[in-house]
């Protein structure tokens, strides 16, 4: 390529530089730098429901995984791949005390003992020298979450603050949906393509607002006075502006690392606190879902959150309807599988993605230091504060 000035001056696609991604913040795999800051931490990988007398499939953090249930109720997570020859556990058969691989019937526990060789002499003289890879999980809020790191430092998996604070009137129901931006299950981008939308208050006035229509309520369709802080100690107001006779709209958003976002309801429901809190699994290096637990009064509180888009739900739209009235489902999958960060461009209002970008990093530096990262707890009777952002709001009604 022969780029002169002239190109550069006449901004034309031509004269642009060779594109890159910061792939140690997008790449999740087995040692890759956020692939083993992210094992450090527990992540939800299904339902409490989803775990069953029938294998079901998990993908998380570029792994493929079996997920079952046994007679004896324990829940296993084993990688699919059966170490005997190979072929996946998903065709295996659930029993009282594990599964079993349909291929030459070994049998395997729910932390990848091996109890049945049948093909082998009595029973298989070498079943306690083999092990089926698997992790450790814990069920929490109707979810399952999984420990995908190093053993020895297998944190306690703790309860969030949030379920801490509320009381008995209410009740609380997880889900796979996302409760209000509407989407498939899984989304075909990086997991930081959504974190990052979290830190970001300023689409929201406009993608939700006034360029597709209001797809909340009209209060959130303001220009909002945004204050944006890294809160690593006790939670406080971060915005707190002087009222005077006319009303004042207050909300605030979080993003706990490594991948929590606690964010109000967009609809300003019945409830003072936070409806729900959800996790943001990244399955693979190009696509996510997120796991949401909410609290709720009454069966269908958490669906009653999803957005309408010209009137209807996302999944009835036509391609036409959604290229007009896009959501952040478009906007953060336009991005592409992993966004192109050396082609960005930042102005004042995206502070927030530069502050989480920098402390995700920070956190690597910390854990190729020999540290531990930030939240980890390995004490189960106290709880270790998270480093968050917390992005508070505020619009004149």
């Amino acid at each position: 390529m022969n780029i002169t000035q002239r190109d550069r001056d006449l901004g034309t696609a031509y004269a642009m530089r060779p594109s890159a991604s910061r792939t140690e913040l997008t790449e999740v795999g087995r040692g890759t730098p956020m692939g083993e800051l992210l094992r450090r931490y527990w992540h939800p990988i299904g339902l409490v429901a989803d775990a069953t007398d029938i294998p079901r499939k998990v993908r998380a953090l570029g792994e493929d995984l079996i997920l079952f249930r046994d007679g004896h109720g324990r829940v296993g997570l084993l990688h699919a791949r059966c170490c005997h020859r190979g072929t996946t556990l998903y065709y295996g058969k659930v029993e009282e005390d594990g599964i079993r691989c349909c291929y030459h019937g070994w049998k395997f526990d729910t932390e990848g003992r091996c109890l049945e060789q049948p093909c082998e002499p009595d029973g298989g003289q070498f079943r306690d020298k083999v092990r089926q890879p698997w992790y450790p999980v814990a069920e929490r809020y109707g979810l399952i979450f999984a420990y995908m790191g190093p053993s020895e430092k297998c944190r306690c998996c703790h309860a969030q603050k949030p379920w801490r604070k509320w009381t008995t009137a209410n009740s609380w129901k997880p889900t796979t949906a996302r409760s209000a931006a509407g989407g498939p299950a899984v989304i075909p981008c990086n997991w930081l393509q959504h974190f990052e939308n979290v830190v970001d208050p300023y689409h929201v006035p406009v993608l939700h607002g006034s360029f597709s229509g209001p797809q909340f309520t009209n209060m959130m369709a303001s220009m909002p006075q945004v204050e944006i802080r890294d809160v690593a100690a006790r939670r406080h107001r971060a915005f707190d502006p002087q009222q005077d006779d006319g009303k004042i709209f207050y909300r605030v958003t979080e993003a706990v690392l490594p991948t929590l976002r606690v964010v109000p309801n967009p609809r300003v429901a019945q409830f003072a606190r936070v409806e729900s809190i959800g996790w943001t699994l990244p399955i693979d290096d190009t696509s996510f879902r997120i796991y949401v637990a909410g609290r709720v009064k009454q069966p269908g509180d958490i669906g009653g959150m999803r957005s309408k888009f010209n009137g209807k739900f996302w999944w009835d739209m036509t391609e036409q309807e959604h290229q007009q009235f896009p959501g952040d489902y478009e906007a953060q999958v336009g991005q592409g599988p992993v966004t192109l960060h050396s082609e960005e461009h930042f102005g004042q209002s995206d502070r927030g993605i530069l502050m989480i970008r920098r402390m995700l990093a920070d956190q690597l530096d910390a854990l190729a230091a020999g540290r531990d990262p930030v939240g980890v707890s390995f004490d189960q009777t106290r709880h270790r504060r998270n480093s968050r952002l917390e992005i508070s709001l505020a619009t004149r009604e």
